[in-house]
């Protein structure tokens, strides 16, 4: 093929290239920023009140008739669910990849819709919130005053009022999950003034309904022909505790009345007293933001920033906003990283390529193809609806070391016709384009066809492979593209002979011609040595191929690496039983001790939640951590960190402590480490699951691949059966729902009715004073109505002690408890649920089973993507060559070389303790092209000079010759391009190291192994072909460089003789 074309059009040659780079800015300007593609599965959010109701009793009456309804919901993937002793309960159902999550949503809310019949009429009056959310964690920021100047309830309010309002309308926020709650009118009733007035709760309830309202109440003078109308307007629901406290309760026999104020305490209080939080030691307001599905993470961030930044303008004195946590932070310090490694790459690649054509003129011609094919490609990317994430940039950082490959084919080919005696630049470009151009589209086709099979992988490695596979070869094809046009056009315009050349640069060309021609004659000798001793070419390949699969099975898998975000998050449970009050102690002793470790910047506790449920013996810690240019020594990271907390807990006797940091992926969940879930299949004693896995966690413990398993779930939590006396009830002519009924709206609380304040609808609470209900023993104090006689609950229900769990997991619709847990220093997450699988194989009998949730789902789900991924790799890739060739016998040669450089990846990888995660498979990916495409250039350029009459071993060690230095090229640069990040530190670096120090070990062992075995293997197959399909004559075209190289050949070969 030749390209005179574009030769003869230069400025044709520069337009395209210069409009490639121009669609690319443009792309560039429109791309969204996020740290990885979107991958988690949508999730939909289901929640329930039931006041007063302990879990046991949610889930039978609320958990069980939702989680019926709405299992099998359409592309639904599993579902899961908590009930717990405060009333709540919530389902989440994750749905597969893909589903839109708006019309997810829409399917849950219509089938919760046909449970709510179901349902207990106080549920359905507070309200089923569906809610499509992501499980991912956008920001947890704080509002606190550092003087302590305003109390919690303020705080609350104030972030209720003026701050949730405006981030709830923020695109792509899905939830705000404030941890307090807000206003409500608190009707605090008087047991003993309720008897002495026979009154029961509901009585109160009445009272309100009847009292309470607003009313339409229509005008006068409406519809009639008098010249005025006036419209009424009823006062409405009262606002203020004095207003409640007017109303009139019941009629006393002596005329006067009986006010509200007069049977219970009024006050403008809490909704609920569930949460209370702390930062640094002072009270404070704290939220967690959750994204919806499809949203970019990193614009809804920097949207939520704005809001909050706004809103600090006006806060009162004092009062200031604090981040704990922000996924942003640790995405724009990571892709400072990888920018800075592409900026250090391209320099060193300039430099490799310098060194080996010794000509600035020759060097700018490569250069400039890196920035129109790395730049080019955002274009594509805007198109496909990528975005810049971590993963696209890794892909242009090793495009770096490829885009540059088929430029360098070109100038080299020009400067190899320069030195076999060419003198026109023209001439030179022109035969030198001639006998490259199929050996570039070849290589080209085959390198950018190895990606094309792993995109279409499903779940969530497949969309990693096809944002980092596309993004790789949209950046190859155009330097292919770069190199068929540009490339030439600018090696006709600038390159020119070295004959004459004078100065530095001839002085350093003529010492690197040298020790070129001295490296060359070795290597020379190395085919040789394989060329006559075929074997070792099939002996090498055998050990290669067995280190390849030993290496493979050795090496500790994983899914991402864990990295240092900034963060770490403490899961904190106390004693069974431990009120709020002394929980609230534990956290702020705790926190005094956190604050004591130097890396730490801001503490912020919660005291009544925590990833395992609500209750008020759990706690939870959120952690931000210093700037990591600040935490750069020994001992510093978040890890490091997260294991000294652990030494710090054990000094608390009443806190039992559980550490993480957020994950790597948004969407699985809140935590890094695995999770798992324990099921009871055959819906036995909760009991007997919770020994079953206190067994299980112990085991995992002893593992050595784990360094913590952890569950909060406990049965231990002194509770009361409640064992109503039907009989006593049947003379007392009462029914047992009226005894329930005053239980509940004395103890439980009821939501009683509405008011409005500060522009918002308010719930009024009514239960009985606090300081009443402290012990069993209260229930002789609190009466039932029995006609005109009031009767002391006592008499009609017994309360005999008993335990049971704070809260009830389910998962997949069985009784369930979570695990969780972190791998062991030296182990990855694959070892880790390896770990897991062994130990349910041992503790787990058939009516017990285990399923995997979060990340770790998606992991297991994956183990066996890495040999599935090679396997279509390779056959795409023979099928081409096989296309391409005409033959099914000479693509083997290259195809079984390529299993040295896979090995070369996975012997790195072991001798730098890293894993088998995403990253590396990657660049596993990327070898087989780029090594394929390396390998092409031997076999392109020995069947020329087959064609051209030479023998079978000079065709062989001719390409050899030929190809060391382009192949040479190729290799320094992509290694040398790799070493920054191979060698990172810092932010990231986990991953970075990964990916960089497989792609160095396999460029430099791959490429040693084809320099030398490809001409052997050629020859073998060659001569293969040639038995079975004989060719007549090879005097098919004529080369002047390959004639020039016969008749070099003929001359040593006769002086030997």
């Amino acid at each position: 093929m030749n390209l005179r074309f574009f030769i003869d059009r230069p400025i044709l040659s520069i337009v395209l290239s210069v409009v490639i780079v121009l669609l690319g800015f443009i792309g560039l300007k429109s791309l969204p920023v996020e740290q990885y593609p979107d991958i988690a599965p949508p999730t939909v959010s289901v929640y329930a009140t039931y006041p007063g109701a302990n879990a046991e009793t949610v889930l039978k009456s609320v958990i069980v008739p939702l989680e019926e309804a709405i299992n099998g919901v359409e592309n639904m993937s599993y579902i899961t669910s908590t009930s717990s002793n405060s009333g709540s309960a919530e389902i989440k159902i994750y749905f597969k990849q893909g589903t839109d999550p708006d019309m997810a949503a829409v399917n849950v809310q219509n089938r919760v819709s046909t449970a709510q019949s179901l349902l207990p009429s106080e549920v359905v009056r507070i309200g089923i919130t569906t809610e499509k959310q992501q499980n991912a964690e956008l920001k947890t920021f704080a509002l606190y005053a550092p003087d302590g100047g305003y109390d919690a309830k303020f705080l609350n309010n104030y972030m209720k009022l003026n701050v949730e309002p405006r981030l709830k309308r923020i695109q792509g926020v899905g939830k705000v999950q404030q941890f307090g709650a807000q206003y409500s009118m608190r009707l605090w009733l008087k047991p003993d003034q309720m008897a002495r007035y026979h009154l029961i709760p509901s009585d109160i309830t009445a009272v309100l309904e009847r009292q309470n309202i607003e009313a339409a109440t229509g005008s006068f003078g409406e519809n009639h022909d008098n010249n005025f109308q006036y419209t009424m307007k009823y006062r409405g629901r009262f606002s203020t505790p004095e207003e409640f406290g007017e109303l009139i309760v019941k009629a006393l026999p002596n005329g006067d009345v009986l006010k509200l104020k007069d049977v219970a305490g009024i006050e403008l209080g809490d909704e609920d007293y569930t949460f209370s939080n702390i930062l640094n030691g002072k009270p404070a307001a704290m939220a967690i933001i959750y994204q919806t599905a499809g949203s970019n993470a990193s614009s809804v961030i920097n949207e939520i920033d704005k809001v909050i930044e706004d809103c600090s303008k006006n806060l009162p004195k004092g009062m200031e906003f604090v981040t704990l946590n922000d996924t942003n932070r640790f995405l724009y310090a990571s892709i400072h990283e990888v920018i800075w490694s592409l900026v250090i790459a391209v320099i060193l690649v300039v430099l490799v390529v310098y060194l080996f054509l010794q000509d600035i003129r020759a060097t700018l011609i490569p250069t400039l193809a890196i920035f129109v094919s790395v730049i080019g490609t955002f274009g594509f990317m805007a198109v496909a609806g990528f975005s810049i994430n971590l993963l696209t940039l890794f892909a242009l950082v090793l495009a770096i070391g490829t885009v540059v490959d088929n430029a360098i084919i070109v100038v080299e080919a020009v400067q190899a016709r320069f030195e076999s005696g060419y003198h026109s630049s023209y001439m030179a470009t022109n035969y030198a384009m001639g006998g490259i151009t199929s050996a570039i589209v070849v290589s080209t086709v085959i390198f950018m066809a190895v990606f094309i099979p792993t995109s279409m992988i499903g779940g969530t490695s497949g969309t990693f492979y096809t944002q980092f596979g596309i993004t790789m070869a949209v950046a190859v094809g155009l330097s292919a593209v770069n190199a068929l046009t540009l490339s030439p056009a600018l090696c006709a315009m600038m390159m020119r002979p070295t004959v004459g050349d004078t100065g530095f640069n001839a002085r350093f060309r003529k010492a690197y011609s040298v020790a070129f021609n001295a490296l060359l004659e070795r290597y020379k000798t190395g085919v040789l040595f394989f060329i006559r001793r075929r074997w070792a070419c099939v002996g090498v390949i055998a050990v290669c191929l067995a280190a390849l699969f030993i290496l493979m099975r050795n090496t500790k898998t994983g899914f991402v690496p864990d990295e240092d975000t900034g963060s770490v998050m403490i899961s904190m449970d106390t004693p069974s039983g431990t009120s709020l009050n002394k929980t609230n102690k534990t956290i702020a002793e705790l926190q005094q001790r956190l604050m004591q470790i130097p890396e730490i910047e801001y503490s912020g506790g919660v005291g009544g939640w925590s990833f395992s449920g609500m209750g008020p013996s759990m706690g939870m810690f959120f952690l931000s951590l210093k700037p990591w240019d600040e935490r750069t020594g020994e001992g510093q990271s978040a890890k490091d960190i997260a294991n000294m907390i652990y030494g710090i807990a054990q000094e608390i006797p009443d806190a039992n402590v559980f550490t993480m940091t957020p994950p790597m992926i948004p969407g699985y969940g809140m935590g890094s480490g695995f999770e798992l879930y324990i099921q009871d299949k055959v819906g036995g004693d909760i009991n007997d699951l919770k020994q079953i896995s206190e067994k299980f966690v112990e085991e995992l413990n002893l593992r050595p691949e784990i360094e913590a398993a952890y569950t909060a779930f406990n049965t231990n939590y002194p509770q009361y059966w409640v064992d109503v006396d039907f009989a006593q009830c049947e003379r007392a002519g009462i029914s047992p729902a009226d005894v329930l009924s005053t239980i509940s709206g004395y103890y439980g609380g009821e939501y009683a009715s509405n008011f409005n304040r500060f522009s918002k609808l308010y719930r009024v609470m009514m239960q009985a004073d606090p300081a009443t209900r402290v012990t069993p023993e209260s229930l002789k104090h609190f009466y039932i109505r029995i006609g005109d006689e009031m009767a002391p609950l006592s008499q009609f229900v017994t309360l005999t002690k008993t335990y049971g769990p704070q809260s009830i997991s389910r998962f997949n619709l069985y009784n369930a408890i979570s695990i969780n847990g972190t791998p062991a220093e030296g182990y990855s997450s694959g070892d880790a649920l390896k770990a897991v699988d062994e130990t349910a194989e041992k503790i787990l009998s058939k009516n017990y089973g285990y399923e995997f949730g979060g990340i770790s789902r998606e992991e297991s789900s994956n183990s066996g993507n890495t040999v599935l991924i090679f396997a279509i790799c390779g056959i795409l890739v023979y099928l081409i060559l096989s296309a391409l060739y005409e033959s099914l016998i000479m693509p083997l040669c290259i195809l079984i070389s390529i299993p040295a450089g896979l090995m070369g990846s996975f012997l790195f990888a072991k001798m730098f303790g890293l894993e088998n995660n995403i990253y590396l498979q990657t660049g596993l990916i990327m070898l087989i092209g780029l090594l394929a495409k390396t390998a092409i250039l031997i076999t392109e350029y020995a069947g020329e000079r087959r064609k051209n009459g030479m023998t079978l071993k000079q065709s062989a060690v001719g390409a050899a010759k030929a190809r060391l230095r382009p192949i040479l090229m190729t290799a320094l640069t992509m290694v040398f391009g790799m070493l920054p990040l191979m060698f990172a530190s810092g932010v990231g670096a986990n991953g970075n190291s990964t990916l960089g120090t497989g792609t160095v070990g396999g460029m430099i062992i791959g490429t040693l192994v084809l320099l030398f075995l490809v001409p052997g293997l050629w020859m073998i197959f060659q001569s293969l072909q040639e038995k079975i399909r004989p060719t007549t004559g090879f005097e098919e075209k004529k080369d002047w460089a390959i004639e020039v190289e016969k008749e070099y050949v003929a001359e040593q070969k006769n002086k030997k003789e």
